[in-house]
């Protein structure tokens, strides 16, 4: 028993093939591409969703859960393979030793979790302003860096964990970040949730609206495959993550309320004559509320550099790169200001700092550029890079279909994450419960800066109430 959670069942499942040539013939390997393997040093990409009970709940919706996640597999089918590295020793002619690491696509299969929580409840979760600790037992793999796939005995890539909770069910996924990134993370869980959505465990094939991926992995010119990086063993490559204490809030952003946010951002542009250059988003608008409001509650010299750090996303701004590919397709931008000058600057000001961040570090002339070099010097992302007073990290997109993922019994209540990569001012965002452009976005903080964040009422007359869950 761990938090409330007891686990009822494990074991390995592995694809389930429903369409002749679904599945290779034979073994296959896909190289890590330099965008792959920068992030495989991080924890697994964790999330969830809150539904609401299953009518007749019980045994029979679970195996019918694992009949649909056998097909989904099937689908994308590198995620139930391996990693496997290779180990180059140094030569007599002084050639440095080297590693490569590679997914073997061979079947052998994701986990899966059957849990039980009977005294978690829907409402315990979906309509807590802080996210209870108990909701990390939700998931599957705790704890596991991307590198530790690789070490014998080889564990998982993938992981998928089911919580029947007093009233509903989470429904959770683990999934390496050296594999694939968030886009992958919700294109599978889209793809799970329809095959068991639309069909029984044994009924006839039909054609799902959610597209394939596309598994050919994007190698710039110039780049080797594999990929050899310059250590002797796995373990040189691999700083184990130390987490300073945090609490974990959920706040909601309504569509009105990100509105106003975009119009007063871009309004103090256009009064500051910078409106020519650069339109602020509402995700920008959004993002720069909660910086400042962040460098107001963790109390920072106004002296101190407070850096940003955000994700670009490729998939719409490379032509080889389709919206369907299956990796990571992310590049990292930063946006810097000392606190002093972010919080006096306004709101529009900040939104304009990550919009200049992001605009540099998506533009795809630099990113082929990086991409060659990134070998020689590889640099991976780190919790020790990122855990620092003035830093804040954003992950996630409120572009993700969340609440779309409806498994047969109704659509989700709510969305939550895991214990992976839960750093001292981590921001994930998601669409909001409501729709219609609305956010949520889900903080993490020292608990005394945290407090201090919810009890700031500047920052919170943006924050809105989140809509009921029905359950």
């Amino acid at each position: 028993m761990e938090g409330g959670v007891h686990i009822v069942s494990r074991r390995m499942v592995r694809p389930a093939a429903e369409h002749a040539g679904e599945l290779p013939e034979h073994e296959t390997v896909h190289h890590l591409t330099p965008l792959d393997l920068r992030m495989i040093t991080g924890d697994y990409v964790q999330k969830g969703v809150v539904l609401p009970k299953p009518p007749g709940g019980g045994e029979h919706v679970v195996e019918h859960l694992v009949s649909s996640f056998a097909r989904a597999l099937a689908r994308f089918y590198p995620l139930a393979g391996r990693l496997a590295v290779a180990e180059t020793p140094p030569s007599p002619g002084g050639a440095r030793p080297t590693i490569s690491l590679s997914l073997r696509c061979n079947g052998e299969g994701a986990e899966f979790v059957h849990a039980v929580a009977p005294g978690v409840t829907v409402a315990d979760i979906a309509d807590s302003l802080y996210v209870p600790r108990v909701v990390w037992s939700f998931f599957p793999l705790n704890g596991m860096l991307g590198t530790d796939a690789a070490v014998e005995p080889r564990r998982p890539v993938l992981a998928a964990q089911v919580t029947e909770l007093a009233d509903g069910m989470f429904i959770a996924m683990s999934l390496n970040h050296g594999v694939a990134d968030g886009f992958t993370f919700w294109h599978l869980f889209r793809t799970w949730s329809e095959i068991n959505r639309r069909r029984g465990a044994d009924s006839a094939d039909l054609e799902l609206s959610t597209p394939p991926p596309v598994f050919d992995r994007w190698f710039v010119d110039g780049i080797p495959a594999p990929i050899p990086l310059p250590f002797a063993k796995l373990e040189d490559m691999v700083r184990r993550p130390v987490y300073t204490p945090v609490e974990e809030c959920f706040l909601h952003f309504s569509a009105e309320s990100v509105r106003t946010l975009k119009e007063k951002a871009n309004a103090e542009m256009a009064a500051a004559g910078a409106a020519a250059t650069a339109t602020i988003s509402s995700l920008q608008s959004v993002v720069a509320h909660i910086w400042r409001a962040v460098c107001r509650a963790r109390r920072l010299a106004p002296e101190l550099e407070t850096r940003h750090g955000l994700s670009v996303g490729l998939r719409a701004r490379v032509k080889e790169v389709p919206q369907e590919y299956m990796g990571n397709t992310v590049v990292g931008a930063v946006a810097r200001a000392t606190a002093g000058e972010l919080l006096g600057g306004g709101l529009g000001w900040a939104a304009w700092l990550l919009n200049r961040a992001v605009a540099s570090a998506g533009d795809v002339a630099s990113v082929r550029r990086m991409l060659p070099a990134w070998p020689e010097t590889p640099r991976f992302v780190t919790v020790a890079s990122l855990q620092n007073a003035g830093v804040m990290v954003i992950s996630g997109s409120p572009r993700f279909d969340v609440f779309g993922n409806d498994f047969g019994w109704g659509r989700p209540v709510g969305v939550r994450s895991g214990a992976g990569n839960k750093l001292d001012g981590k921001m994930t965002v998601y669409e909001g419960r409501g729709g219609g452009g609305s956010m949520a976005v889900e903080i993490c903080l020292a608990p005394e800066a945290l407090a201090r964040l919810v009890a700031d009422e500047e920052f919170m007359s943006a924050v809105t109430a989140p809509p009921p869950t029905h359950h």
